[in-house]
């Protein structure tokens, strides 16, 4: 577990470096968005990777991990929004890294007791199947979001955001690390 832990750092910490490098550029004009809107970000990024992943080559030069990291960094994004509401006011740096760690956190803890319970399964799947698996919750969040947040039995719009930091956390590691 110890191993994982470090790996999802690693991970998030590239994720966290280009989020601050992008803050810097744009501030945080996101804001402004609604989080049916960063869903849909999100999904853009998710059906490139599938792209790619089904045609064996892009046209862009970027290949896939950058579009992990995009979808990590949306999904934190995402997890502002849907405590902050959007705005058009910008957010201040310090209190929006702030909120990213946090949010970041709450997805770590998550992953460990999941991986606990599931026993790193995770490891022998394939990337293609996070991908598929990060699509999957995106149509079930956009179908909460149809539903104005109202589910019977399911989580809610947060809980498939943080499913979906992890999914792509986990294909950044074996990105990242060949395993």
């Amino acid at each position: 577990m110890d191993k994982t832990s470090q790996q999802f750092d690693h991970a998030v910490s590239l994720c966290r470096s280009v989020f601050e490098k992008k803050m810097k550029d744009y501030g945080t004009a996101w804001r402004i968005l609604r989080p049916s809107s960063m869903t849909d970000q999100i999904y853009i990024k998710a059906q490139r990777i599938r792209s790619i992943e089904e045609k064996g080559v892009s046209l862009i030069e970027e290949g896939v991990k950058p579009e992990y990291i995009g979808i990590i960094n949306y999904c934190a994004m995402a997890l502002i929004q849907l405590e902050y509401g959007p705005s058009d006011e910008e957010m201040d740096a310090k209190l929006t890294l702030e909120l990213y760690d946090k949010h970041i956190q709450i997805a770590k803890d998550l992953m460990l007791a999941k991986n606990h319970d599931y026993d790193e399964a995770w490891r022998n799947m394939r990337i293609s199947s996070y991908t598929d698996l990060i699509l999957m919750k995106l149509k079930r969040t956009k179908q909460i979001e149809d539903n104005k947040g109202k589910t019977i039995v399911s989580e809610g719009i947060d809980a498939n955001y943080l499913d979906m930091i992890n999914y792509a956390v986990f294909a950044l590691i074996k990105i990242e690390f060949g395993e």
